[in-house]
């Protein structure tokens, strides 16, 4: 959790860098001096500032204006940022290297033995979550031998490259374990344990989209979550193939990292 802390404040101190970066080079750009504007009950007047002098801007002005208003504006995002960035960068270089969750983990051995930690770390949630038991959804006599590397049997080959993509990056997963959703026991694809905020996840992979079956069941399934209050982007995610679209495994590894970690 510290780290997953740590990593969006990173994220987030590099993000306003780079927009400031961006919009300073946008502020040379805009014409000299200020607009000061002024509203009324008889309408909303804008003025030029510009070396001690000031100018009425009527509706022949309107481009100049937009582009004063603008450069105001980026301006204040300017100001806004580089105070936010500040703060951030504060909060990053007083961030403990020792947090709580790693009080346990940095214990002498002979005090670890008899201490009881107050928090599971990463591992052994994981390894907690696994091991406990679940009988997944049946598979009839005619379905295809699919395998992935845990050696599990799955419904398609792109399962199987999702489920080896979890696998390899150490994203723990449960394939068609049954969950109760609402008022109903649902097989989700994968459920996925997310460590960073210990979240049970839900990844159905949609693999017969020119079904058009296939689609209705697929939209029933959704609105079950839904009703539930499972929704996607937030702890339901999806991908998708067709017969003349395949999974499209080229960003199959950044959505892992970016959803599950």
């Amino acid at each position: 959790m510290a780290d997953s802390i740590k990593d969006i404040l990173n994220a987030r101190y590099s993000y306003l860098t780079d927009t400031l970066n961006s919009l300073k080079k946008k502020s040379g750009s805009f014409p000299e001096g200020s607009i000061n504007i002024k509203s009324t009950k008889y309408g909303i007047y804008y003025f030029l500032h510009r070396d001690k002098a000031k100018k009425y801007l009527g509706k022949n002005d309107s481009c100049l204006i937009s582009q004063l208003v603008q450069k105001d504006f980026i301006a204040r995002s300017i100001k806004a940022a580089e105070k936010e960035a500040a703060a951030i960068r504060t909060v990053i270089n007083n961030y403990p290297a020792d947090v709580i969750e790693s009080v346990f983990d940095n214990l002498p051995e002979g005090r670890k033995k008899h201490a009881t930690p107050l928090f599971l770390n990463n591992e052994d949630c994981a390894k907690n979550w696994l091991s406990i038991p679940y009988t997944g959804k049946q598979f009839d006599n005619t379905a295809p031998k699919f395998y992935t590397l845990k050696g599990e049997h799955v419904r398609s080959k792109s399962e199987v490259i999702i489920a080896d993509r979890l696998y390899a990056k150490g994203i723990p997963y449960k394939y068609e374990c049954p969950v109760i959703i609402g008022d109903v026991v649902i097989h989700p694809d994968f459920s996925i344990l997310r460590l960073s905020d210990r979240k049970i996840l839900y990844h159905e992979h949609c693999g017969r989209m020119g079904d058009s079956g296939y689609v209705e069941d697929f939209l029933d399934r959704v609105n079950k979550y839904g009703r539930a209050g499972v929704f996607a982007g937030d702890r339901l995610f999806f991908t998708f193939e067709s017969s003349d679209h395949p999974l499209d495994i080229s960003w199959l590894d950044d959505f892992i990292e970016k959803n599950y970690r």
